[in-house]
């Protein structure tokens, strides 16, 4: 008996062990190793002399002009948690508690910072508002004295990033507005409060818990920007880090640890943030509601004039938010001369940004005229595009599947092990990279792997040519390992215990009780965190730009890089246009996902019969109709 007994426990313990081994691994050498030497390699610094000095870095900090990019990141993070906010309250409060007039529309314009992001989102501001984009062009017109590069530095980015970093607010606050209980509100109404009243004494202290984390995000996000610093020329911490990286000694005083340093300062301001909203957290501000719940009905703005007013306001948000995503599209249909002129020509459309190809003649310094056939290609018709697309497809599917696989792994043992200390031990590793800036962990494998050295990874140099890769997804999969266990683990708890135990007295092993029971349940909520994982990294470009390399350059980087050397010698004539088609693809892909996530995936069974039956009726309605002019 007891050899039966040690008979199936050994493979299940051989697995057990070789578990604990892989994520022991991955751990110290992906996660815990390369941040630690990034850390000790500031205070490894030598001198003239040739001589370690631990303090040189620091005495440069404070001597040179590093402080100003602290200072700059931290200025631009403390406005947009006053910007971000107001706006993003405001876009929630129009379209979800005020009656206001096309609220439908509304929110769709203000939701579309979530279909395009990063590059392609600062691409469109910039298509409207440099020195020759379309609005400028229209206020120079209307004003002689109008500055053309009004829109660079602080102010661009502030402003740019006001409008692109509400997404979270249109996710989370408006699910928090959406579970507000109706009676309380009825109540005060019916107290005689004014509606202004109410959201503020009623409705606010409500959604207190949900506007601390969305400010820590919005902070953290300020204080991490890299897109809109790096293109709209502002001297930030993260453009300065990937630029130090790729410095040498020869070129400045040591860069690399001065790189390393300003990593560390955002980690602590990373970590000191999380750690005063995990606290805040645990503090519990809750607010008693009534037994029966009711859900929120709008309310309607009872002063004309103040109804006039948030009307107004509700539309010229909605155009902030529209007119880059209109522009974009309608100019991805342009020829290459209408986009570099920022001159619409409605009587020409055509396909070329997409599929096209065409001969360029330009001049020569000679003063003649050369012919560079095929100089003019689309999204889909250029190589080195189409090469970008595909490495980064490779790699963010590749990634996304990594980190839902380490993740569903990660909670079944943690739901198996809930009251054992092994579990939260192994759930805070999964966490570990939530406390560390993104740039931090990229530039710490940029240098920990560059390196002949590292016998965990076979002596092998993983930034050298090809290899470069695979640190990419393995850096893209790290990064997503916090949010997929976030979302991922919350699944987990729906799943019943009794069915576990059924198949157990069944016979049923813990492999195929996980398969054939577990898995099904979770499975629509692991697809969706891939799917979101992937939308992200597809267009990703900030961890791509610290690996900046010939073998690593993903889809991103290839459009920018594009449009830093557009018309040069008679090369990617039309990059500008190809990066307007390019926004629209990712608009497409990032839109489809979440119609998949959100809308098809976040319906219910009932909801989805529902849609199906008003689909029939629609459809016999139609057929009625034609039978009887028939």
């Amino acid at each position: 008996m007891n050899q039966s007994k040690d008979k199936r426990f050994a493979p299940k313990m051989a697995l057990k062990v070789i578990g604990f081994l892989a994520f022991a691994y991955l751990f110290f050498g992906f996660m815990l190793l390369p941040c630690l030497n990034t850390l000790t390699s500031i205070f490894m610094t030598k001198n003239a002399a040739g001589k370690t000095d631990p303090l040189a870095v620091i005495r440069f900090f404070f001597a040179g002009n590093m402080g100003k990019y602290v200072w700059n990141s931290l200025k631009l993070a403390l406005g947009l948690i006053v910007t971000v906010n107001v706006v993003g309250v405001s876009i929630v409060l129009l379209t979800e508690y005020f009656d206001i007039k096309g609220a439908k529309i509304l929110r769709l314009g203000y939701m579309t910072t979530l279909i395009y992001s990063g590059v392609a989102l600062v691409t469109g501001y910039l298509f409207l508002y440099d020195s020759n984009g379309i609005i400028t062009t229209a206020l120079k017109n209307a004003f002689p004295g109008f500055p053309a590069t009004w829109f660079s530095g602080f102010n661009a980015v502030w402003f740019t990033m006001t409008f692109a970093c509400t997404s979270n607010h249109a996710l989370f606050l408006r699910n928090a507005i959406r579970g507000i209980d109706y009676n309380t509100v009825e109540a005060a109404r019916n107290m005689g409060a004014k509606p202004f009243k109410v959201l503020w004494k009623v409705v606010f202290p409500t959604l207190i818990p949900t506007m601390f984390s969305l400010t820590v995000m919005t902070f953290i996000t300020g204080l991490c920007a890299m897109s809109a610093p790096t293109l709209l020329g502002y001297d930030s911490i993260n453009p300065e880090i990937v630029r130090l990286a790729g410095s040498s000694v020869a070129d400045e005083a040591f860069p690399q640890a001065r790189a390393a340093l300003l990593s560390i300062i955002l980690a602590m301001f990373t970590i000191v943030l999380l750690a005063v909203l995990s606290s805040y957290e645990r503090k519990g501000h809750y607010l008693s509601v009534s037994k029966t719940k009711a859900k929120l009905q709008k309310q309607k703005i009872t002063n004309p004039a103040a109804n006039v007013l948030a009307h107004i306001y509700a539309y010229v948000l909605f155009i902030i938010y529209m007119t880059p995503v209109v522009m974009i599209v309608i100019f991805s249909f342009q020829t290459y001369g209408a986009i570099r002129m920022k001159k619409l020509d409605l009587t020409n459309w055509t396909l070329v940004n997409f599929f096209g190809t065409q001969d360029y003649a330009y001049l020569t310094s000679r003063g003649t005229y050369k012919n560079r056939e095929g100089a003019i290609s689309g999204l889909f018709a250029n190589e080195a595009t189409l090469g970008g697309i595909r490495l980064s497809f490779i790699m963010s599917v590749l990634a996304a599947v990594l980190a839902c696989i380490i993740v569903v792994v990660a909670c079944n043992y943690i739901f198996k092990n809930k009251k054992k200390k092994r579990s939260v031990v192994l759930e805070y590793c999964l966490l570990f990279p939530w406390l560390l800036p993104t740039i931090l962990i990229c530039y710490s494998y940029r240098t920990y792997f560059n390196s002949d050295t590292v016998w965990y990874v076979g002596n092998n140099n993983l930034y050298y040519a090809g290899r470069v890769r695979l640190l990419i997804i393995l850096a893209y999969t790290v990064v997503k390992l916090p949010f997929s266990l976030r979302m991922i683990k919350a699944s987990f708890y729906a799943i019943d215990e009794e069915l576990e135990d059924a198949a157990k007295n069944l016979g049923a092993s813990g492999l195929y009780t996980f398969l054939k029971v577990k898995l099904p349940i979770i499975l629509p909520s692991v697809l969706a965190v891939f799917a979101l994982n992937f939308n992200a990294l597809f267009t990703e470009y900030d961890m791509s730009a610290t690996f900046a390399s010939s073998y690593g350059t993903s889809y991103a980087m290839v459009i920018q890089s594009m449009c830093a050397e557009e018309g040069l010698y008679g090369y990617n004539v039309n990059a500008s246009g190809r990066r307007c088609a390019s926004t629209v693809f990712i608009m497409l892909v990032s839109g489809v996902i979440l119609y998949l996530v959100y809308g098809v995936g976040g319906r219910d069974l009932g909801e989805r019969l529902a849609a199906k039956e008003k689909r029939r009726k629609r459809l016999r309605k139609l057929m009625r109709r034609k039978e009887e002019n028939d």
